[in-house]
């Protein structure tokens, strides 16, 4: 606390009666913010402690639980659903081999060739001098 006599000028009456009724409500609110704080610590303690809290959690990791199980199911349908694809490319790719075969074992050279279903050309290793 302050104590004593203060001396200040008129014009500096105003800035130091705002000063000092800051200063007040700050000592004030700091006073207000303690009140209670015992009881309100004892509150929190009770509940952390109860079965409200234990059922609040339980309640979330429940949540967190469920979330894990559906995301686990849909990510097997998701391999499931990737294999069959890959199967189908597969035979849709062997097929389409196949039929470009066929045709070229028909029609020999006349057919346009398709790099992609070609075999690259051997190289024998004299070239990589």
């Amino acid at each position: 606390m302050i104590e004593g006599v203060w001396v200040i000028s008129v014009e500096t009456v105003l800035p130091v009666a705002t000063m000092l009724r800051q200063g007040l409500v700050d000592v004030s609110l700091a006073k207000n913010a303690t009140v209670g704080q015992k009881d309100k610590m004892e509150l929190v303690y009770d509940y952390l402690t109860g079965t409200g809290f234990r059922l609040r959690v339980e309640s979330i990791v429940e949540a967190f639980q469920t979330l894990a199980e559906d995301q686990e199911k849909e990510e097997r349908a998701m391999l499931r659903q990737w294999a069959k694809r890959r199967t189908l490319t597969a035979r849709a790719l062997t097929s389409t081999v196949g039929l470009y075969g066929d045709l070229q074992g028909i029609a020999g050279k006349s057919i346009t060739e398709i790099a992609s279903l070609e075999l690259p050309a051997l190289t024998t290793g004299e070239d990589d001098d």
